[in-house]
This record gives structure tokens, sequence and C-alpha cells, in this order.
């Protein structure tokens, strides 16, 4: 089962098992007392949290040195725990919805989007190039912003992303 990178764990604060919280998600609010997260650390309870200071703390970890032993553990969600505990508003999508869509502009595909990369605020497609453009020269791959001047719909029915402008990109890259 595939899972997600979303949050990791960093030093201990203070002496009773209070650890630094290093978010990976754009959804803080899926973290609440008793949610149990996978760890490349075995299974972790959340016994109490604190976003605004980012400090976490999990059961059978309260002291100080039960708690070193998570510093550096990465906290994991599969698909079905993120869909269950991440609200999203109208036309928000995860990005395991948007990998492997296909790219199009006016009836072309110029390719299917393999990654998702987050440049300081900005969200980046990364699009494997058609072949049809490949054989014209143009490169295997390259970055759409994912903003409203280039996307203009996903549709999940059809697999596709429609998009402007998008071509000038490809021969820019």
């Amino acid at each position: 089962m595939e899972k997600f990178f979303i949050a990791q764990i960093g030093k201990t604060v203070g002496l009773w098992g209070d650890l630094k919280f290093h978010l990976h998600t754009d959804f803080p609010e899926q973290f609440k007392i008793g949610q149990t997260y996978k760890s490349d650390r075995g299974e972790l309870e959340i016994l109490t949290i604190n976003l605004s200071r980012q400090i976490i703390k999990f059961r059978g970890y309260e002291s100080l040195d039960s708690a070193k032993k998570l510093t550096n553990a990465k906290l994991y969600a599969d698909k079905e725990q993120t869909i269950q505990n991440c609200e999203l508003a109208e036309g928000e999508y995860f990005w395991f919805e948007i990998i492997g869509l296909s790219v199009k502009q006016g009836d072309k595909v110029l390719g299917v989007v393999s990654e998702i990369q987050r440049l300081l605020d900005v969200d980046y497609l990364l699009v494997e190039t058609d072949k049809h453009w490949t054989d014209e020269g143009l490169p295997s791959s390259f970055l759409i912003p994912y903003i409203p001047r280039y996307i203009l719909e996903m549709n999940q029915v059809t697999r596709e992303i429609l998009t402007q402008d998008t071509k000038d990109i490809l021969e820019a890259s």
C-alpha cells in the first residue's frame, strides 16, 4: 500500500517527552489526539499536540529518554487515511489524484504528470513529455506552474488536465 510522508519528528523539548513536530503536509488539521500514524519506528499514537507551538507527544514515549528514540522519525499516511482525515475545498485535489493525469492543450496531449514539486509557495507539475513532442526534438520533461494562468480544468473522469499556453512552456524548456 502506498504511503505518503506527512511529518517529521524533531528533537525533544522539555523533560516530559514533548517533541518538535515538522509538518510536510497542507493539512495540519488531520493531526488529533488519539490518531495513529505509521512511522519508520512503528505505529505512533498522538497523546498530546500543539500545532501552534509545533509540539507533539506520543503514547508510550512520555519520558525524555523514550521520546529521544523518536528523534528524526518520519510519519506516514496512506490514501484511505488521507482521504478520511483531510477535507478538500471545491476545486482542490490531493497530489496522488493529479499524478498520472494527461496534460492537454486544446486537443493535443503534451504529456503525463509524473511528479509534483513545491517551490516556495507554488506547486509545479513535472510533465513527462509525450513521445510525439520528444521525437520533434523537444525536452523529455517540463514544469508547469499549478496556477490559473495555465491550468484551466481538472477532469478526473477523463483523467485529463486542460491547460492553456503550456505548449509555449514546453517549447521554451
